[in-house]
């Protein structure tokens, strides 16, 4: 039998992978605390912003604000620094989906996974014990480059745990739980004030996670493509022992070892050379790009709001959840599907920002900041999607490798988003016109892409040339057309 098959036999989403799924989402949940860390521990007091005189008297009057602000002084020319390590951070999200994916792709999803988690901790608590600005600054960029890199393995990993059917629910829960870990951590800071103590017991949630992580199973998908036949068949057992389900006598169909062969050889080389890959490559790179560029762009709007630091960091995370349970519902609907769902979600978000344009100055503010918010709900919607269909463009061989260097151009998008604002120089109306050419550009483009529900997923390369998935990209593209034998 092939995967699919054994995962009928085994249980496509049983007990077993349930538990494994959840320890997964806790990983996300920590991850996001990281991620939102410098928006707390970074903190300004208010009358230092007022530029008061002196930072100890500003302290006092802003209720004893306790971050790297106030313990290394970073105020007036040293002010930039706050934002550097924040930069950072991001700097090493970019390497970590470049350097993970496709080394997981290489040498196994599972000890990549364990050793980023662990390494993460680890200069997670350098970041809380830093003695100096330069040795925080330096544990963010690990931290960073760890983040990014575990976070696009954990995502694989629950995608390739369960069966095809339940891809999509399994894709939109990671996006779920991280946006509640920024809710969380928002709800930890008003707890916590002290950084160096709120940093400390954030990280620590990660030794949880560690710990419950070492028992999981490499990827049995990954085992299968990479002609470790036997292998995947001992994790199936398992996975169906554990589902209350035993399948003893389970056997996958053998592999060549040509076939084997190539696949080893399969890496992000392969996202260049193959005429299909390079396609899709290139149109989720831009839709990717764009979806971070509009995320982030709107949320720097969006947050330039009074009121507390800590609701508004809740506020982040929490207006993405009603965009996941739509993600569930239209993604699975055969009249939707992934390509036309994420082409309707990234318009919509335009049509947002088309209207913002055409608010009148006299408007109330509340009405811009709405607008606002929808747009970023349909975007996130959009970037759910985008996990999801991209993993399942991708054969199992290639995609960590796919997932990195659509991430990688997601990383460029965010850290170009802060200088879209700035383009109010030329007109008020030019940030949100840039965010509404980019998402009906990137709207339409995710049309030439084929749909991929109820779509078998090709394993490995010679699958994807042999047809076994859809190829045709789209009727007025004729790129590559692959006969189904």
């Amino acid at each position: 039998m092939d995967l699919e098959e054994a995962f009928q036999v085994v249980g496509e989403f049983g007990a077993y992978q349930k538990r494994a799924v959840c320890t997964l989402a806790l990983t996300q949940l920590y991850m996001a605390c990281q991620s939102m860390l410098m928006v707390l521990v970074g903190a300004t007091p208010e009358s230092e912003k007022q530029q008061e005189d002196r930072l100890q008297s500003s302290v006092a009057l802003s209720g004893h604000v306790d971050s790297i602000v106030t313990e290394w002084l970073l105020v007036k020319e040293q002010a930039y620094k706050v934002s550097l390590a924040g930069s950072l951070f991001f700097a090493g999200l970019l390497l970590g989906n470049i350097i993970f994916g496709p080394l997981s792709d290489k040498i196994g999803r599972r000890p990549v996974y364990l050793a980023g988690l662990l390494f993460e901790v680890l200069f997670g608590y350098m970041t809380a014990a830093a003695h100096s600005y330069e040795l925080f600054a330096t544990s963010r960029l690990l931290v960073g480059l760890m983040n990014g890199g575990i976070g696009l393995v954990c995502f694989v990993l629950t995608q390739e745990y369960v069966g095809k059917s339940y891809w999509a629910m399994t894709g939109t829960l990671t996006s779920m739980t991280f946006a509640v870990g920024i809710a969380l951590f928002g709800a930890l800071g008003y707890i916590i004030r002290p950084w160096r103590t709120l940093a400390m017991v954030a990280n620590s949630s990660g030794v949880l996670c560690f710990l419950l992580s070492v028992t999981l199973p490499e990827s049995p998908r990954w085992l299968y493509c990479q002609n470790h036949t036997e292998r995947a068949e001992e994790v199936l057992r398992y996975m169906a022992l554990m589902n209350g389900s035993p399948a003893p006598n389970l056997t996958l169909r053998r592999v060549g070892s040509a076939k084997g062969g190539s696949d080893r050889s399969a890496g992000v080389l392969q996202l260049v050379t193959h005429p299909v890959l390079r396609f899709r490559t290139v149109v989720l790179m831009y839709v990717w790009y764009v979806c971070s560029l509009v995320y982030y762009g709107l949320t720097l709007g969006a947050s330039q709001t009074s009121g507390s630091r800590y609701v508004n960091v809740a506020m982040y995370g929490l207006v993405e959840l009603p965009a996941y349970p739509l993600c569930v519902y239209f993604i699975n609907k055969h009249w939707a599907g992934r390509k036309k769902s994420m082409s309707t979600f990234l318009c919509l978000g335009a049509c947002a920002c088309l209207c913002t344009i055409f608010i009148p100055e006299s408007a109330e503010m509340s009405l811009g900041v709405t607008l606002a918010l929808l747009g970023k709900l349909m975007v996130s919607a959009a970037f759910n999607i985008a996990y999801v269909y991209t993993s399942e463009l991708y054969p199992t061989v290639v995609r960590n490798a796919g997932l990195g260097v659509c991430s990688m151009s997601c990383r460029v998008g965010g850290i170009l988003a802060p200088f879209v604002p700035a383009t109010r120089a030329l007109a008020a109306s030019t940030p949100f016109t840039v965010f509404c050419v980019s998402g009906f550009s990137a709207g339409c483009l995710v049309l030439l892409l084929p749909e991929t529900l109820n779509t078998p997923p090709a394993e490995t390369m010679e699958e994807l040339s042999a047809g076994r998935s859809r190829v045709l990209e789209n009727k007025w593209w004729p790129l590559s057309v692959a006969v189904k034998p």
